[in-house]
């Protein structure tokens, strides 16, 4: 990111710029620093822009090749080509010899490192992965929308902020302008605001429905999955979730029983570290064997419903009954 900001800032363009990752809020807003830079409003002579997987690399390697009209660049945008999964050979040997005055920005979700486009471009350009942010970074960059919007929040709110909306910086930000509406005309965000207005993802309430399931709490939890069923999520997703928070529960108590601390078990686990706590003590209310257990019951699941054994929806509720089970 900061290779990108200093080309921004001297002027001094590379032929290739490739934003990948999973934080698609930072993709966004450095594809639009760079075509901020590179072009300006409405000037269609010089900036073209494709999106999705029917793209010719034969239209705009010929417009690459064309001299912009009274401009020092000619911007090509794409997002979400799918080119740097599939490496197309042409586009690879373009990069060596691209015109001066082209810029290419690509936006793509994911890419193979192993790919001849992808060297390609890191060799011409620049190749940035964004990345979630960890804990510390979230927290500055919230502090920093809510300075600018004159709200004050206390630590332990802000915490319940970020559990319910996660580290998905989009969401995030939607979730502030829905809390900032919702609290127009003060400046203290209270815990009850929070909870009245940031509604849990889908990983917040299976991680809610384990809790049920550990407490024994059945008809809650089983509650938990008809509500994710009617908001549309497929069974299968919610199994997976399920077999996923499963094993972040059994890596994040076997991890703390080898006293590694809560920055590298969030690493291994993938999670938030901010996540690591609540994720502890979840663990806590399952043996090492029941954890194991439940996994290997999730993948059970699964094939019972690839064989025709069950269908998805008895499937992932006979899994909750069987752990929710009192005894």
């Amino acid at each position: 990111m900061k290779s990108i900001d200093e080309d921004i800032k001297t002027g001094s363009f590379r032929p290739v710029y490739l934003l990948y990752g999973e934080e698609a809020y930072l993709k966004k807003q450095y594809g639009k620093k760079l075509r901020q830079a590179l072009s300006v409003p409405g000037d269609t002579m010089n900036a073209a822009f494709y999106e999705g997987k029917n793209i010719s690399l034969g239209e705009i390697i010929d417009l690459a090749e064309t001299l912009p009209f009274f401009a020092e660049h000619r911007l090509i945008m794409v997002q979400d080509s799918g080119f740097f999964k599939n490496s197309p050979e042409e586009l690879s040997e373009y990069f060596k010899h691209a015109a001066a005055t082209v810029c290419f920005v690509f936006v793509e979700e994911e890419v193979d490192k192993r790919g001849k486009l992808y060297k390609a471009a890191k060799n011409a350009g620049r190749v940035v992965e964004f990345t979630r942010q960890p804990e510390e970074v979230l927290t500055r960059w919230i502090l920093s929308k809510l300075k600018r919007e004159q709200k004050k929040i206390t630590r332990p709110v802000l915490q319940l902020f970020l559990e319910k909306a996660g580290n998905d910086m989009e969401n995030i930000d939607k979730e502030l302008e829905k809390l900032f509406c919702y609290t127009l005309g003060r400046e203290i965000i209270s815990e009850e605001d929070v909870e009245a207005i940031c509604v849990g993802q889908t990983t917040n309430r299976i991680f809610e429905m384990v809790n049920k399931i550990a407490e024994k709490q059945q008809k809650q939890a089983l509650d938990l999955y008809y509500d994710l069923l009617a908001l549309k999520e497929p069974p299968m997703r919610i199994l997976f979730l399920i077999a996923r928070q499963f094993q972040i529960l059994l890596m994040v108590k076997d991890l703390k029983r080898q006293g590694y601390d809560n920055k590298f078990i969030a690493s291994k686990a993938k999670i938030p570290e901010f996540a690591v706590r609540r994720n502890f003590a979840q663990a806590g209310r399952f043996q090492t064997m029941q954890l194991k257990q439940a996994v290997a019951d999730c993948v059970q699941a699964e094939e019972d419903v690839k064989t025709g054994n069950l269908n998805d929806r008895l499937a992932v509720e006979l899994l909750i009954v069987k752990y929710s089970r009192e005894g």
